[in-house]
């Protein structure tokens, strides 16, 4: 954790860590903050299903969320994981359920097998006299596959018969609250009661992971602050809906890091739209940079760059940026199994003489390349000192091999290598 984490305040500690290989975060660093992505493909389809999901994995997805919601997709689960297992991905699957949960669950006890954990929505779980009798039901089965169920509210699918009561209990009130206190207060006693009941039902409170997303940053910040006082139920963190491209990444970075700033949350999704055809596993390495640019957790290391101003009109040091950056996220797959430690490697390209050696100096590899006017050479620097000078037109091949050979040097090889 970093020094600016631990003055605000250390993590909150959960009563879940891991339940049935369902990594929850806990008490940092011994349990961090998981990231978890979910699939867009039709579930049914167990090819386009595995492969997506083995994707999102190998892009550091801790956990996976698929829906389920036909009979098609439920008998789909036991063979998407079938063929996950062929390929060695073992990411814990999540079962997404509205709606009939109840009823494909029961159908088809090998889909509830084969989940590591089911995620249920309280608002849609079943209206009136039925709703009662669909959350025991599914309830039940978690209770017989000794499943861990997230129970998660949405905004968008409020439960209505909860929400008007709230609203009928506020007009009483001598003061009573506005519109968007009593969303969130619903938000908030909806998941509370709903983790109540399942208690009451008999799943352990250890097996209970809690979520309230909204799609406002301070919504989001102001709910789960609640929640977070109210109970110590693990929480899932995510702003939903949060939207497209550099939209989606900026108010999901400024809703969960004033969170996690504040030791609130156990797991985390960004939830982003990608364009069309666009790369699933982009909303994975997001929610790394959260973590890893808050001192939380690291997963690769980290590229510093200069922006570039009058000093800088070659483009020469952006394309070595953005090259080193590619190359590290290419080869660390292989370092992480291979080395212990190398995440936390940093690296540095800047683009002149006024804080280029300077910044240099500072990671653990760092090059300064010439700005207008200066001399056509790049000195290089590993762990603050001066090693070598790089000129001419392979300098991005002679980094790249500067930044290999520290990685078999400085980072030990892995007992199992």
């Amino acid at each position: 954790m970093s020094e600016l984490a631990r003055e605000f305040g250390a993590r909150r500690p959960s009563r879940l860590v891991m339940v049935a290989k369902v990594g929850v975060g806990g008490t940092a660093p011994a349990s961090p903050v998981v990231i978890q992505s979910m699939t867009n493909t039709d579930t049914e389809d167990v090819f386009a299903t595995s492969m997506q999901v083995a994707q999102l994995a190998r892009a550091g997805s801790e956990l996976v969320r698929i829906t389920v919601n036909t009979r098609e997709a439920a008998a789909a689960v036991p063979k998407i994981r079938e063929r996950l297992a062929q390929m060695n991905v073992d990411v814990p699957l999540i079962g997404d359920f509205h709606f009939n949960g109840h009823k494909l669950l029961a159908e088809h006890p090998a889909c509830a097998e084969a989940l590591a954990k089911l995620r249920i929505n309280p608002g849609n779980v079943g209206k009136g006299a039925k709703r009662d009798e669909q959350f025991a039901q599914l309830i039940e089965i978690a209770c017989r596959f000794d499943k861990p169920i997230r129970i998660g509210v949405n905004w968008g699918s409020l439960d209505q018969a909860l929400l008007a009561r709230i609203m009928d209990e506020n007009a009483r009130r001598a003061e009573p609250k506005n519109a968007t206190e009593i969303m969130r207060e619903a938000m908030v006693t909806s998941a509370l009661e709903s983790a109540a009941r399942a208690e009451e039902l008999g799943l352990a409170g250890d097996h209970i992971v809690l979520s309230c997303k909204v799609s406002g940053v301070q919504d989001l910040i102001a709910i789960y602050r609640d929640l977070a006082a109210r109970c110590d139920y693990p929480l899932h963190l995510g702003l939903t809906e949060a939207g497209m491209g550099s939209k989606g990444i900026v108010a999901s970075t400024a809703a969960l890091s004033v969170l996690l700033q504040e030791g609130i949350g156990d797991t985390i999704r960004v939830s982003l739209t990608p364009e069309p055809g666009g790369d699933r596993t982009r909303e994975v390495i997001v929610a790394q940079e959260i973590l890893q640019t808050m001192g939380l957790r690291a997963f690769t290391p980290l590229v510093a760059a200069c922006p570039g101003c009058g000093r800088t009109t070659s483009t020469v040091f952006q394309e070595l940026a953005q090259d080193i950056q590619n190359y590290v996220r290419e080869r660390m797959p292989e370092w992480r199994l291979a080395r212990v430690g190398v995440e936390n490697m940093t690296l540095a390209v800047m683009g002149c003489v006024v804080n280029g050696p300077g910044e240099s100096k500072h990671a653990s590899i760092g090059i300064s390349l010439p700005g207008t006017g200066e001399a056509p050479v790049a000195p290089v620097y590993v762990d603050g000192e001066r090693v070598v000078t790089l000129r001419g037109e392979n300098i991005s091949a002679e980094f790249r091999q500067i930044v290999d050979d520290y990685v078999s040097r400085k980072y030990p090889e892995r007992a199992s290598h």
